[in-house]
C-alpha cells in the first residue's frame, strides 16, 4: 500500500513534515462528479486529525459522526480540532474539514464530533446479542497482502448469502450487499491506525445500503461510526443492516466486521442525486487500483 493514499502531507513553511495542509491524490477522486473528493478520504481526513491530537490508549473513540454538507473539491486542504470536553470516562472533541481555494477564502466543506470512552470491564449479568447461526457475515479467504482489490456479495433472490467476488457489476441487484476491503492510508508516508481504518472502511455503509438495481443514486451527507472496540487486522468489512427511504431521503445502518467479528456499526443518511447516478455496470472502479 506503500503507493497509495488519499493525501500528500504539505506546508507553508517549507517544512513537509509538518503536514499542516494535504493535498489529495488521484486516489481521493469522487465517482460523483469530476475535481471532487469521495467520502472515505474527507471522513478519513477528519479521523486522523481527532486521533492525532486527542487520541489516548485509555479511551476507546466510541462514536465519531462526521457531517458532510459540502462538496469536497480537488485542492489544498486542512484540519481543525478542538476539546469540548475531557474528562474521566468521556472525552469529546469537534473537528473542521476546510479547504483553500487559490486566492479566496477557506471554504468548511465538513465537520465533525468525535466522543471517547474510558474501556474497564463490562457490568455484570448476561444481555442480548445476536446469536452466532444468525451472523450473515463471513469474510473471504485473501492470502496475498499485495491483493488490493475490494470483494463484493449479495444475497440471492431466496435471501441466501452469495459467493465473493471482485466484480462490482455482477452486485447490481436489489438484494442485500456486503464488501470486504482493505483501507487506502490517508496520508502518504503513514500507516492506518485501527480507528482510521474504522472509519474509512463505514463510510461504504453508504454503497452497500443504497445501492440498487440501476446503481446508486443516493448520496451520503453525513456518516455515524459507533465502536465497542477497535478492528483487527488489515481488511474490514461492511454489510446492509437496515435500509429505509421515502420522498428523495434514506437512512441506512451497516454492521461493521473484521475477522474476529462485529465491532461496530455504520450510519447514514442520504439525498437523491440521481442526476449523478453511477452504475456499476459500466465503470470500471478496478482501473483505480491499477493506476496506484
Amino acid at each position: 500500500m506503500t503507493n497509495i493514499a488519499f493525501f500528500e502531507p504539505i506546508s507553508d513553511t517549507g517544512r513537509p513534515d509538518v503536514g499542516l495542509r494535504y493535498r489529495p491524490t488521484p486516489f481521493a477522486a469522487s465517482l460523483w462528479a469530476p475535481g471532487t473528493l469521495n467520502g472515505p478520504a474527507v471522513c478519513g481526513l477528519a479521523a486522523r486529525a481527532v486521533e492525532t491530537e486527542f487520541g489516548d490508549d485509555e479511551f476507546v473513540p466510541a462514536r465519531c459522526t462526521i457531517d458532510l454538507f459540502k462538496a469536497a473539491r480537488d485542492i489544498v486542504t486542512s484540519t481543525r480540532v478542538r476539546i469540548v470536553r475531557s474528562g474521566g470516562r468521556i472525552r469529546v472533541v469537534d473537528v473542521d474539514v476546510v479547504q483553500h481555494p487559490e486566492g479566496a477564502d477557506e471554504v468548511l466543506v465538513a465537520r465533525g464530533t468525535t466522543v471517547f470512552l474510558r474501556t474497564s470491564t463490562n457490568p455484570p449479568g448476561q444481555r442480548w446479542h445476536r446469536p452466532a447461526d444468525a451472523v450473515t457475515f463471513h469474510p473471504p479467504e485473501i492470502t496475498s497482502d499485495d491483493d488490493l482489490s475490494p470483494r463484493f456479495a449479495s444475497d440471492a433472490a431466496d435471501n441466501t448469502v452469495g459467493e465473493w467476488e471482485r466484480d462490482m457489476g455482477n452486485h447490481q441487484n436489489g438484494h442485500r450487499k456486503r464488501m470486504w476491503s482493505r483501507a487506502a492510508p490517508i496520508v502518504a508516508g503513514e500507516k492506518l491506525t485501527p480507528f482510521q481504518r474504522a472509519v474509512v472502511s463505514a463510510e461504504s455503509a453508504s454503497l452497500v445500503s443504497n445501492w440498487g438495481t440501476t446503481g446508486i443514486g443516493f448520496i451520503n451527507c453525513d456518516l455515524t461510526v459507533a465502536l465497542s472496540r477497535l478492528p483487527s487486522g488489515e481488511r474490514v468489512g461492511v454489510e446492509a443492516d437496515v435500509h429505509i427511504e421515502d420522498d428523495g431521503v434514506s437512512v441506512s445502518n451497516a454492521g461493521l466486521y473484521d475477522a474476529d467479528g462485529m465491532f461496530g456499526t455504520a450510519l447514514v443518511t442520504a439525498v437523491n442525486n440521481a442526476a449523478a447516478q453511477i452504475d456499476f455496470t459500466t465503470v470500471d472502479t478496478s482501473e483505480r487500483y491499477r493506476e496506484a
